[in-house]
């Protein structure tokens, strides 16, 4: 199951990156996919560069494109069914950001 996940973002960081002409879609990167038990369902972590309506743009402009991937997933991985797909905002990044610098500010004050 774990590798079916990192073949499916490999796959759809390959299409954001350069299939996908909607231009909503910004400066996006595929962090992690996390499939159902099941395997009908997966999240999509996506970490967007840019304010909150760039983030808002993209996850909208991802979402409109699911239908396409997800078929292309299903052709590339020779799926029977492939998961139904759910881009999701990955906020790790910004979260790691937030923490560091209060490690920071700590270690400068005495």
């Amino acid at each position: 199951m774990e590798r079916l996940a990192d073949q499916i973002r490999d796959d759809v960081a390959e299409m954001v990156a350069g299939e996908l002409r909607d231009p909503r879609i910004g400066l996006a990167t595929v962090t992690r996919v996390e499939l159902s038990a099941d395997l009908r369902h997966a999240r999509v972590l996506v970490s967007v560069l840019g304010g909150e309506d760039t983030k808002q743009e993209t996850l909208e402009g991802l979402a409109s494109a699911s239908g396409y991937v997800r078929r292309e997933l299903g052709r590339r991985l020779r799926l029977r069914r492939a998961p139904e797909l759910v881009f999701v905002l990955d906020r790790g990044p910004e979260e790691q950001v937030k923490v560091e610098s209060l490690l920071q500010k700590i270690k400068g004050e005495p």
